[in-house]
């Protein structure tokens, strides 16, 4: 901040101070190796993942009708899997992987990240930013790191029963599509609805003026463990549950007081797990070959912008607005989450290479999209702002 005017790709930065580190430190990290110890790397990235998924879900101001929703809507149902299918195509035919291990690798790399996007997203609660563009992006980092997992679980099945449809198909889709997605969006949203009412609406609830921010963490992780038990997609509930709490009283400051609480610690958690990706980058770098090169920077360059914009097709974005969209797929600490929780229930082949790809392709996108992004959305906003006004205040209470 102090050598350069715009601020710079901070999560870029975080990991190659790692890297350093470990440079100068060899071994120094060994402990932490996510080939030998990836349950490190699964609990903290979801814990980073379901605070920052639940702060999203407060951020949103207006929900809109369908028709605001429905570039969202694209982006899950069409862009999220053809960029599954095409990284699991990649990974099986140029990289070598297993079947499981590639439509693992697909996964694991298709859900745009909520947690290093900020820059993208719509504003803090009651600050507005809601242009269509950062709407469509928030709202699917919100729900697609939930969506992935039916994905996740199939490469799992796929690795431990073989590739023969007959042995799975029928259960993974009852059980790891259709019960799991909805038992963590109703759960979600009737969690979230309660939580909302008993934190903002009553006249004596003493709460709104005292609570303290560490509230938002008792929620999500209310809303996070009870789904949890239940076997649904606790992902789906964070998130749900952020947007279902912030409609109980929609433009009660509260809502900034939480936001904010469970930003900070978002913050502090993710600097610290960057700077730990970026030391372990080091000993992966063994498992890299020109192949993942090619897979990481054509997921960022190619596969998602084309996937994004087919997605698109058709809907209330203008050409520039969904171009931004389709290039702006930041990947991120919901990746390590998933390939950490993969890594700990069935052992793959590929687990070395699968590591060495996803830090690779985290580290790429943090340059890439960390140093266009501002710029970016300041133009997108500047024409926002002279298309449609300037954005109304929203009546705080």
């Amino acid at each position: 901040h102090l050598l350069v005017r715009r601020p710079p790709a901070a999560t870029a930065l975080l990991m190659a101070c790692g890297m350093g580190g470990s440079l100068l430190f060899p071994g120094a990290f060994a402990g932490i190796d996510p080939t030998q110890n990836p349950v490190v790397w699964e609990l903290a990235a979801e814990l980073v993942v379901i605070i920052v998924l639940f702060a999203t879900g407060l951020r949103v101001d207006q929900l809109g009708g369908w028709r605001r929703w429905l570039p969202t809507i694209r982006l899950l149902v069409i862009t999220m899997p053809l960029t599954i299918a095409a990284v699991a195509l990649l990974g099986w035919g140029l990289a070598g992987m297993t079947v499981g291990g590639a439509i693992l690798l697909g996964a694991v790399l298709a859900p745009t990240d909520p947690v290093l996007a900020g820059d993208l997203q719509i504003g803090p609660p009651l600050e507005g930013k809601e242009h269509p563009v950062r709407f469509a992006l928030t709202t699917e980092a919100g729900l697609n790191d939930g969506l992935a997992f039916p994905f996740v679980y199939l490469a799992l099945y796929v690795a431990s029963q073989g590739t023969d449809p007959a042995q799975w198909l029928a259960e993974w889709f009852a059980w790891d599509v259709l019960y799991r997605i909805v038992v963590g969006a109703v759960l979600g949203v009737c969690i979230g609805w309660l939580l909302g009412r008993i934190l903002a609406v009553p006249a004596w609830n003493t709460v709104v003026a005292s609570g303290p921010g560490v509230l938002a963490l008792a929620g999500v992780f209310l809303a996070y463990g009870i789904v949890e038990l239940a076997e649904g997609y606790g992902f789906i509930a964070a998130f749900v549950a952020g947007l279902a709490c912030r409609r109980a009283e929609a433009r009660h400051r509260f809502h900034q007081h939480l936001h904010a609480f469970a930003s900070s610690i978002e913050h502090a958690i993710t600097a610290v797990l960057l700077v730990l990706l970026g030391s372990v980058m080091p000993s992966l770098w063994p498992y890299l070959d020109w192949s993942h090169t090619i897979i990481g920077f054509g997921l960022i360059l190619v596969i998602r912008p084309m996937a994004g914009m087919l997605g698109l097709v058709g809907s209330s974005l203008s050409l520039k607005e969904r171009s931004v969209v389709a290039i702006y797929g930041v990947r991120g600490i919901g990746s390590l989450y998933y390939l950490g929780y993969a890594s700990t229930h069935v052992e793959f082949i590929d687990e070395g290479p699968l590591w060495a790809l996803v830090a690779f392709t985290i580290f790429a996108s943090t340059v890439i999209h960390g140093l266009t992004a501002t710029a970016t959305v300041e133009v997108l906003d500047r024409e926002y702002a002279e298309n449609e006004g300037s954005e109304p205040d929203v009546d705080p209470r």
